[in-house]
């Protein structure tokens, strides 16, 4: 199911008071806008709330309105959503939500009583970076990239075919994804699958585009990963079946400290863990199509993987 926040986020901004119109927003799309706070902003319920809020409702907003003109979102959306649904031989429902974040994910993935939905920012996609907004400039002809490959996360994490550890620990939690709680208890090796198989969705989905932007990489960034790729496989080799916060967030998220991505002397690219787990998805995705590989479980993702080096 498509669904379409823009037209009451922009009601808000008409609003006399736009702060209070906001909580009403949020109250009125909770059972969305709740999970996504809390995945990749901060507790809707905490102290901060207000203060993330009030920029957001106050940003010039001209950017948007531009590219909304002259980009039919919907179009794009229904489409990928079409197109994710043959690749993927999709066998659970799934909604795309276009929405005005807060600033934070350009595109993200949430499961919600069991169903999963597959999000996209339109702040970061209006080619132009926005200081109040904290919009990427992103293209948005990458909004298809983005949402096909948080359609594949939600595949892997909700399907009734998924063998995945993501599937397990979302069904432990009582049909409900967490950023943190999975980073906590799901190996590394399937952290990194997960992104990985990402990646090869969105190349399908939407071919053409420069290497590094699957990844969410600059170019020089792209190049460096590139370059390191046998110290990060190093790196993690010792890693891959532990657990750990630390390690989702040193080998997968922006924002880490030098110190903390810093193994062997180097210091690991920020997010390299999707170029490595990309790559070791390779062999399941050639051997047995991607359907299949967003499914497998990490052991037999890795099994493939070890019998393609073997007949190298």
């Amino acid at each position: 199911m498509l669904i379409n926040l823009l037209p009451d986020f922009f009601a808000v901004l008409n609003s006399t008071d736009r702060v209070a119109a906001y909580q009403r927003y949020f109250e009125t799309h909770r059972r969305i806008l709740a999970p996504y706070w809390h995945n990749y902003v901060v507790d809707p319920d905490g102290p901060h709330f207000a203060d993330v809020v009030r920029p957001t409702v106050l940003a010039d907003r001209t950017d948007l309105r531009e590219m909304l003109e002259r980009t039919d979102v919907v179009a794009l959306a229904r489409s990928t959503a079409e197109q994710c649904a043959r690749l993927l031989a999709q066998d659970v429902d799934v909604d795309i939500v276009l929405m005005v974040g807060v600033g934070a994910a350009n595109a993200g993935e949430l499961v919600i009583d069991g169903r999963g939905v597959a999000f996209v920012c339109l702040e970061h996609f209006t080619s132009v970076a926005n200081q109040e907004t904290q919009g990427l400039g992103l293209d948005p002809e990458l909004i298809p990239l983005w949402l096909a490959h948080e359609v594949a996360h939600t595949i892997r994490y909700t399907s009734p075919g998924s063998r995945s550890e993501m599937r397990s620990l979302v069904d432990a939690a009582g049909g409900n994804y967490s950023y943190w709680d999975t980073g906590r208890e799901a190996s590394l090796r399937e952290l990194l699958l997960n992104e990985g198989l990402a990646v090869h969705v969105s190349q399908m989905i939407s071919p053409g585009h420069a290497a590094w932007e699957y990844f969410g990489f600059a170019r020089r960034q792209y190049a460096r990963v590139r370059e390191l790729e046998a110290i990060v496989a190093r790196a993690v080799s010792e890693d891959l079946d532990r657990a750990g916060l630390g390690l989702r967030l040193r080998y997968l998220s922006g924002g880490m400290s030098d110190e903390a991505r810093t193994v062997d002397r180097y210091v690991l690219p920020e997010r390299s863990g999707y170029y490595l787990g990309t790559r070791m998805a390779e062999a399941a995705v050639s051997e047995r199509g991607i359907a299949w590989a967003v499914r497998a479980s990490a052991t037999e993702l890795a099994q493939l993987a070890r019998d393609a080096a073997a007949t190298a």
